[in-house]
């Protein structure tokens, strides 16, 4: 019987007919495709990309230098250093994140008690040079006053799973 059947699939062409309707099938559905540099799909609120230091709405910075991302961080990508200021409180004077050494974990961000350091929705930050890629306290500020709307809208949507 299976001598059969296998001639009669020979003579009748059945696997490439399946294979023919199911290509007829998908080419009249619309594309899934999406044109990247104009079009970009969803990312969720949880996205672990480029870092970011947060400042508050008086716009003074968040971190209160309790080093608390540099001692948690596994590839010991961060580095800060700071002083006391005039009121008292303790600010950083430095804060370096060797991008290249990151591997974008997120445990700088868990560990920080208040928001100052996250990982933002931005994944276009590709580089030429090495150095680029070192981030110093004033790229990460920047980072945080460009993004800091979808920033604190990802923080209060993932807020309820903390």
């Amino acid at each position: 019987m299976s001598f059969i059947d296998r001639a009669a699939r020979t003579v009748f062409l059945t696997e490439l007919v399946s294979g023919l309707a199911l290509t007829f099938k998908y080419m009249f559905k619309p594309t899934v495709t999406l044109n990247y540099p104009y079009e970009k799909g969803p990312l969720s609120p949880r996205f672990r990309g480029e870092h970011a230091l947060r400042r508050y709405p008086n716009g003074e910075e968040r971190c209160i230098a309790c080093k608390l991302c540099e001692a948690i961080c596994p590839a010991q990508a961060i580095t800060i250093e700071a002083e006391p200021r005039d009121d008292g409180s303790r600010r950083t004077t430095r804060y370096d994140i060797d991008m290249v050494k990151c591997i974008y974990c997120g445990y700088c961000q868990e560990a920080c008690p208040v928001d100052a350091i996250v990982e933002g929705p931005n994944f276009e930050f590709s580089t030429e040079t090495r150095e680029e890629l070192l981030y110093d306290k004033q790229k990460l500020l920047a980072n945080g006053d460009r993004w800091e709307t979808e920033l604190a809208a990802n923080l209060a949507a993932d807020a309820p799973y903390r």
